[in-house]
């Protein structure tokens, strides 16, 4: 995983100013983030611990008087039976695409990953694509529908340009038409710069705004739990992975690992909010602070006593949370891209919705092979492994 961060000042910089990539100690690279509050939590130097089964390093963008432009996390996986390696980019790099000399940053990351031993390379650039707003993806939800069937609200000229850089340059653009591949396409964020918690509380709708309501006169306490209350998160989210018909395939040993390493990173990065009702646990959620941002990331609920509504009375208090740590928005994560009603996925972007903020279409992850015949084959050979997983 690479985050490349670059600071206002820098951009618009001239083409001619070349751009080194070195390593970057740990010291050195956590300066950088703090300067660049809007990284992903992903591009946090605790996510590599996270991540244990993967090498990783620090990079940074150097011009040649030393000054750093941009800075990075990597992560490379091996590729079985081979001193190869395989480069993944999350959510990354976070740079001035505006910039239309893209190969004066892409150009020296591909030649330090191939030299790092990389046969391939994955990245999720920031910029957005698209957005649709609560109401317009509302009213144009039917049968067969997908989000991209209406037309957005906003369009990013930057995202728009940055893929059609990419796709010049030969990177092809992962998963479907509609959804992505490792990382959600499609999120759901609610936007919280310069809106008072009362202009939030309007934002809801009447439906969330009555369930809200309806958890407070139930009595459900919403509280922050510690790592013990873990494993009760973990057994809530068994229940509702078979519930809702998904598989999430983390293990009660990743989030304990997630839990300890972020917040060695900083206390109260990754939090637990626990929905308590006649002293029983009925819903947790996951949710972690980085720079200005913050992510609600994983939840799970009990199947039963759902009409207390612990889930949204959770949210909003986590929401509230978001607000008072002054992010600029509170970003809820993937959502499925049907607007069919019918379909089982679409009651999570129903739920969504109703807080509402948008649905935003990132410009997903993209690939690419190494120069070379070898390395373009090992990449085929990779993608034909991780096609049976």
């Amino acid at each position: 995983m690479c985050a490349l961060l670059v600071t206002p000042a820098q951009r618009h910089q001239s083409p001619e100013r070349e751009l080194r990539v070195r390593p970057m100690s740990v010291a050195e690279y956590r300066g950088f983030l703090s300067r660049n509050r809007n990284a992903s939590f992903l591009q946090y130097p605790s996510w590599a611990e996270v991540k244990d089964l993967w090498r990783s390093e620090r990079v940074g963008w150097h011009y040649p008087d030393g000054e750093i432009a941009g800075a990075g996390l990597v992560l490379y996986r091996q590729f079985p039976g081979t001193r190869k390696y395989f480069a993944y980019l999350p959510e990354g790099p976070v740079a001035d695409w505006s910039d239309p000399h893209v190969d004066r940053w892409l150009d020296p990351l591909k030649r330090h990953l191939r030299a790092a031993g990389a046969f391939a390379v994955r990245m999720g650039p920031t910029p957005a694509y698209r957005r649709w707003d609560a109401a317009a993806v509302k009213a144009a939800t039917g049968a067969g529908r997908q989000i991209s069937d209406v037309l957005a609200t906003e369009v990013d000229p930057v995202g728009a340009a940055l893929a059609d850089r990419l796709r010049t340059r030969g990177w092809k653009r992962c998963g479907g038409e509609d959804d992505g591949d490792a990382q959600p396409r499609h999120v759901f964020r609610v936007p919280l710069a310069g809106r008072s918690v009362e202009q939030l509380w309007s934002g809801l709708n009447q439906e969330w705004r009555r369930n809200v309501r309806k958890a407070e006169k139930a009595g459900v306490q919403t509280v922050l739990g510690s790592a013990a209350d873990l494993p009760e998160f973990y057994r809530l989210l068994r229940i509702t992975e078979e519930r809702d018909g998904f598989r999430l395939g983390r293990s009660l040993a990743y989030y304990q690992q997630q839990y300890e390493v972020l917040n060695a990173e900083a206390p109260g990065r990754m939090r637990l909010y626990l929905g308590v009702h006649e002293g029983e646990i009925l819903a947790a959620h996951t949710m972690i602070v980085a720079g200005n941002r913050v992510w609600y990331q994983t939840g799970a609920s009990a199947d039963h006593r759902r009409e207390v509504r612990p889930s949204n009375a959770l949210q909003w208090h986590m929401m509230c949370d978001a607000h008072d740590l002054g992010a600029h928005e509170y970003d809820m994560r993937g959502v499925p891209s049907t607007l069919d009603p019918d379909e089982r996925s679409f009651g999570l972007l129903r739920w969504k919705l109703g807080t509402g903020g948008q649905v935003v279409e990132t410009l997903g992850e993209w690939e690419t092979p190494m120069d070379g015949y070898a390395n373009t084959a090992l990449y085929k050979a990779f993608q034909a492994y991780m096609a049976r997983r």
